[in-house]
């Protein structure tokens, strides 16, 4: 037996193991995605880009920096065991970020400036407080598309074409960088799963799995172990999304959904390199496929880039 037979057996084997965790990954991306684009014009009608002007490129170098900066403090943080202070960030941040993400439908139906923002910091507060008392996967799961489509349709918003071009090249090349160069990237990932932080997706492989019970992934890495679910950082529905929402904004339904469906591709591709049981970079592959995809669509559909 040859050893391309041997790998394409244990490929098969190893999809057949995680084939409904991959659909159910790859569901909760498109529905994010859609989401984003169905409430794009809420998000518009409220304003509540990040950026004023869109268009400006030097916006995409500014959030890239602040990334940067911020997951230098929060390592920081992770090293010297201040696991409250942690928590207290994120789940402050995931708060406020539901204010914004929920304002725009208050708006939506007349209900404006403090009055909506106090309507949705109601909903903001109750559902961080389920996920700061109850962090099971299920739970985790549907606030991770809700916050990821509104915080994709804030950023489609927030950048132009270009700026959103070089946002998904720029974090592209860091997410290699910090996954396979330095792995800061996984020490991150395993911080955020100890302290059970709702900033990813949890699909299990079988019914009694909980995430509650959920140990550190880098020792699991490390022995070998298999591992009971498979994970997705929300980032890796955010980023591309931010172009998908841009595309369809700028250019049109058609084009953004081309977007979206290369990114799809993408997902796919990064599946079978992560079926080998190591950690990967999700956004070379998914940017790289929204990327496409936006480029065939704006092509095919729009005869114009929009740039």
């Amino acid at each position: 037996m040859t050893d391309s037979t041997e790998a394409e057996q244990s490929l098969s084997m190893a999809w057949e193991e995680n084939r409904i965790p991959i659909i159910a990954l790859a569901f909760c991306f498109i529905l994010s995605h859609m989401l984003a684009m169905f409430i794009v014009p809420a998000y518009e009608e409220a304003e509540v880009q990040a950026f004023e002007d869109p268009e400006d490129p030097i916006n995409s170098v500014v959030y890239i920096g602040i990334i940067l900066v911020f997951t230098a403090f929060i390592l920081w943080i992770a090293k010297n065991g201040l696991d409250y202070i942690l928590q207290l960030i994120f789940l402050s941040s995931i708060g406020v970020t539901f204010i914004y993400v929920f304002y725009p439908f208050f708006y939506s139906i007349g209900i404006t400036d403090t009055a909506g923002y106090i309507g949705a910091a109601g909903l903001a507060v109750q559902l961080t407080f389920l996920l700061m008392t109850y962090p099971e996967w299920y739970v985790i799961d549907i606030a991770g598309v809700i916050l990821a489509a509104g915080v994709a349709a804030i950023f489609g918003i927030s950048f132009g074409l270009l700026p959103a071009l070089l946002l998904l090249i720029g974090l592209a090349i860091y997410d290699a960088w910090a996954v396979y160069r330095t792995g800061h990237m996984v020490d991150l990932a395993d911080s955020v799963m100890d302290l059970k932080l709702p900033i990813l997706l949890v699909m299990p492989k079988t019914s009694s799995y909980s995430f509650l019970s959920q140990g550190s992934l880098n020792e699991q890495i490390e022995s070998g172990e298999k591992r009971e679910a498979l994970f997705m950082g929300l980032g890796d529905l955010v980023i591309p999304g931010a172009l998908v929402v841009s595309a369809k904004a700028t250019l049109g339904w058609a084009v953004g959904l081309a977007s979206m469906f290369g990114s799809v591709v993408g997902f796919f591709i990064l599946m079978i390199f992560v079926l080998s049981g190591r950690p990967q970079a999700g956004l070379p592959l998914l940017n790289g496929g929204a990327i496409v995809g936006y480029l065939l669509g704006a092509f095919l559909f729009a005869g114009d880039l929009g740039l």
